[in-house]
């Protein structure tokens, strides 16, 4: 015989998953604010870079056209605001031993160069270093002239940073400062070309992380919700 159990009703259980979907429309609304946020920093970022890039290169070419005119022979990149400066300014041939006439340059050059850097806040927050180059033609062994591009670099550095230059922005210009030797690698393989032997000063600017621009798109997120 039957139960009176056997004959109970299946009652089917609804559970209310309402709260499940609030959870993640809350999830999606908050990535989606953040992923705003971050495009308006990155977006600021862009326009910082664009407005150094503008203003950079200008600055460089005014202030040295202003002090030092036609005296010496360099270029200034109107992209980057590198400059290039023949070699035969700082040395003679195969030498890297400053020339008087080299050393008078540069007594004259760095601290108009390095007053730009340090004259805006913008130069002085994206500029993370400023590296001389020494470049050499394609004479010579490619050891040698490697040799010979460090060792002109590092008598520039040296130099600058002797007791025979003196200016005010002297130390933060050091902290900024980077040797490097190029030797023959950007040199015309195919002859000797004295324009391939240089020395370059030249810039490396800030790249923001992935990380950096989180914590400054949290930044944003908080003062907004305040």
């Amino acid at each position: 015989m039957n139960s009176f159990e056997d004959f109970e009703p299946d009652i089917e259980v609804e559970e209310d998953n309402s709260g499940i979907w609030l959870s993640i429309s809350d999830l999606m609304s908050g990535l989606l604010m953040f992923f705003a946020l971050l495009f308006i920093v990155v977006q600021v970022q862009l326009q910082e870079y664009q407005e150094l890039y503008k203003k950079l290169p200008i600055a460089i070419q005014q202030a040295l056209q202003q002090k030092l005119g036609d005296k010496y022979a360099f270029e200034v990149d109107p992209e980057t605001g590198g400059v290039t400066i023949g070699d035969s300014i700082l040395f003679d041939e195969g030498s890297a031993e400053l020339k008087p006439a080299g050393k008078q340059f540069l007594k004259e050059f760095i601290p108009v160069y390095s007053n730009v850097i340090f004259s805006d806040e913008l130069f002085d927050r994206q500029i993370t270093r400023v590296v001389i180059e020494g470049h050499t033609s394609s004479k010579g062994s490619d050891q040698g002239n490697m040799e010979l591009s460090l060792r002109r670099a590092l008598s520039v550095s040296n130099y600058i940073f002797s007791q025979q230059i003196n200016f005010d922005t002297k130390q933060k210009f050091k902290q900024k400062m980077m040797t490097s030797g190029r030797g023959e690698i950007d040199a015309n393989q195919s002859k000797d070309n004295s324009g391939d032997r240089k020395v370059v000063f030249r810039f490396q600017f800030r790249r923001e992380d992935f990380g950096e621009l989180l914590k400054r798109a949290n930044t944003v997120d908080k003062s907004i919700t305040k």
